[in-house]
């Protein structure tokens, strides 16, 4: 293994003179499509805003990287993963899910293996970041400081001190920014909330939430030789010093759930993975997306102490907010549910609203309720980028979402029943609590 080059507490401190300093040091693309001059009905340059790819794992290939390459006003300029394989995109590589990229489409796009690259250069407006967690909160911090505006695959960070720090820096820096969640863009879960916010099941007193479980084998910790496509040193980056092992990275020259999807270095896991989704539609059908509960209080499983694959697996999870409105958040399977004084709604992720009575569902919202935008998640960064609004999921949406899910695990660690202050964003009735609010270099204070 090489030795270290890159530590958290030094990235954070110099990555904006790497990035101010390294434009020039990623080759602009060598080939021009015709549809860069304002044919084939897309956008003249002039109109059409620039993109850097940050990260080509199996959810961009399967979704991130064509809503961008489709989009008639944007144009990727610039790929960039610390694995070569990935960075190849070529067509037999691309083929998951129905995702296939062919090589004309990303041909003469510029390629890179630094990050830091892309966002020193001059003609990119905002980058899409789809690295593993870990990576999310630096090189969002490091993207705004360059001037760029981002657009950050969920959970957005690793910690609730971090999501201050970005969502306050966003704000700062008058970014335009989007939660790379697509929920708020599914017809059903946008119908079920705007239901639950126009009164159409009375008062909401209880709201409920699920998750899969993520079952798996346990994997032996063991070293083994770093793969030559891969970078490994930059793939850790900000996270602590470990030996390589495909199981603690992801599946070389393929797209399977990777390995650091399990790994609290890395990831939380599902509490945080599907939770940012679901937890999302609960807070936006609660109107209270830009706050938190007052109360939470949880119990779950971790693997055995000294597991490759450590995160959180099974869990159910209490919120009690200011209104008196309760959330019970759980290990099941992807659906959320609003509870009121007259009637529920239910919905699941590719499933059909239901409701009680279902007479609910043939109400039609009025010019002066309530109305939620629907709108692609791509599309909407995209028209704000270019009109400089807010994001239907801006930063500080996404971190109060995300936060909604680190109480959460935090409760399930520490026990009993937590006393959080939303506003000031701190626990007060756990000192321990607010101890695993920030995340030190390294490790997580509670990785088993």
């Amino acid at each position: 293994m090489t030795k270290r080059t890159i530590t958290r507490r030094g990235f954070l401190r110099d990555t904006g003179k790497a990035a101010g300093a390294a434009g020039a040091a990623l080759a602009a693309p060598y080939f021009v499509p015709g549809s860069a001059l304002g044919k084939d009905g897309r956008a003249a340059p002039s109109n059409r805003i620039t993109v850097g790819m940050i990260g080509l794992g199996r959810i961009v290939v399967y979704s991130n990287l064509k809503s961008f390459l489709t989009a008639p006003d944007c144009q990727i300029v610039a790929l960039c993963d610390v694995d070569r394989w990935r960075l190849a995109l070529s067509e037999d590589r691309t083929s998951i899910w129905g995702g296939k990229i062919k090589p004309d489409d990303v041909k003469g796009i510029a390629r890179t293996t630094d990050f830091r690259e892309v966002l020193g250069r001059k003609d990119i407006d905002a980058v899409m970041i789809s690295t593993p967690d870990h990576w999310h909160v630096p090189m969002a911090v490091a993207a705004v400081k360059a001037g760029k505006d981002v657009c950050l695959e969920k959970p957005i960070t690793r910690s609730i001190a971090e999501g201050r720090l970005l969502s306050d820096l966003v704000t700062e820096h008058k970014r335009v920014f989007r939660t790379d969640s697509e929920f708020r863009s599914k017809a059903n879960f946008h119908r079920a909330c705007e239901l639950v916010r126009n009164g159409r099941i009375g008062k909401l007193h209880t709201i409920r939430t699920g998750v899969p479980i993520d079952k798996f084998d346990q994997p032996a910790i063991k070293e083994e030789p770093v793969p030559e496509e891969l970078i490994y040193d930059m793939w850790l980056g900000p996270a602590a010093k470990a030996a390589y092992q495909q199981d603690r990275v992801h599946a070389q020259r393929q797209y399977t759930r990777s390995g650091w999807m399990r790994n609290l270095d890395y990831c939380d896991g599902m509490v945080t993975n599907w939770g940012t989704h679901l937890n999302d539609i609960a807070q936006w059908g609660n109107n209270t997306d830009r706050t938190g509960p007052v109360e939470v209080e949880g119990t779950g499983k971790y693997p055995p102490k000294g597991s490759l694959w450590n995160v959180l697996t099974e869990f159910e999870i209490t919120y009690r907010y200011a209104s008196g409105v309760t959330l019970v958040y759980k290990t099941e399977k992807p659906y959320v549910k609003f509870e009121g004084t007259e009637g529920w709604i239910y919905t699941e992720f590719g499933g059909p609203v239901t409701a009680e009575p279902k007479s609910i569902l043939d109400e039609k919202i009025g010019p002066d309720e309530v109305h939620l935008l629907l709108k692609g998640e791509k599309r909407d960064f995209i028209d704000c980028v270019k009109s400089r609004g807010r994001t239907l999921e801006d930063a500080e949406v996404g971190h109060r979402t995300t936060s909604l899910c680190h109480l959460g695990q935090i409760a399930v660690r520490v026990g009993g029943k937590l006393k959080w202050d939303p506003e000031k964003e701190r626990f007060t009735n756990s000192d321990e609590g607010n101890k695993l609010l920030s995340l030190p270099p390294g490790r997580r204070p509670w990785a088993l």
